[in-house]
């Protein structure tokens, strides 16, 4: 009966396929962990983000966790990493349509969008948020992550066209950026900023206005 070919060929269908189910297991588990790590962080922060803490949100085994991301600090960098992909899914290369002629168009779109996306993503409001309240190791990675992304697609975008002459260009930007993230934050802690409504459709359109304002004055 051990020689039998019919008692054996169960054994190596079952070699050939056990492998296949394996990859995908580990794919959609990875996926889970990831997203169970972001929505922890979101909600809850660093102070209660553990191995404990994401596999019992994954619905998973610690185990997977080291095995998969080599633990917190291998799960920090994959969402980093994913924040990559942020700024790519948020904020399109695309032109939408709008022809991008010069550096004020550039940064108008880039502004607009930025201010858009970051409304709708928690996880990266509170990586903003940390940016200017801790200062660790694992909120530095998350920062220099979403910084890189987004000099990126700056770079990406902006081909050959130039600032006006006489523009600090890295100065004007950075305070673009720092009102952008205010603004945001400031809606989600209170409503408002500075006297200004931020909660209605109609209030941020107000807010995309005096925006585009701005860009406009200072590159034309």
């Amino acid at each position: 009966m051990l020689n039998d070919p019919m008692v054996l060929a169960p054994v190596s269908d079952a070699t050939r396929v056990e492998p296949e189910k394996r990859i995908r297991d580990r794919g959609a588990t990875e996926k889970a962990i990831l997203n169970a790590a972001k929505a922890l962080l979101a909600e809850e922060g660093f102070q209660n983000f553990g191995i404990n803490a994401v596999a019992r949100r994954a619905g998973c085994d610690k185990q997977l966790i080291y095995r998969y991301y080599g633990g917190l600090n291998g799960l920090v960098e994959a969402i980093g990493a994913d924040l990559g992909n942020w700024v790519k899914d948020r904020i399109p290369e695309d032109t939408g349509g709008m022809f991008l002629l010069t550096y004020g168009d550039l940064m108008e779109r880039l502004s607009l969008l930025f201010l858009e996306a970051l409304r709708d993503d928690p996880l990266v409001r509170r990586i903003v948020a940390w940016e200017v309240s801790e200062n660790t190791e694992q909120v530095r990675r998350l920062s220099e992550a979403r910084s890189k992304a987004l000099a990126s697609w700056l770079d990406r975008m902006r081909g050959s066209l130039t600032p006006p002459k006489g523009v600090d260009v890295v100065a004007v930007n950075a305070i673009l950026i720092a009102a952008i993230q205010h603004l945001v934050l400031s809606a989600s802690a209170g409503g408002q900023c500075a006297g200004l409504a931020l909660k209605t459709s109609k209030d941020w359109e107000k807010a995309a206005t005096a925006l585009k304002r701005i860009v406009r004055g200072v590159y034309g």
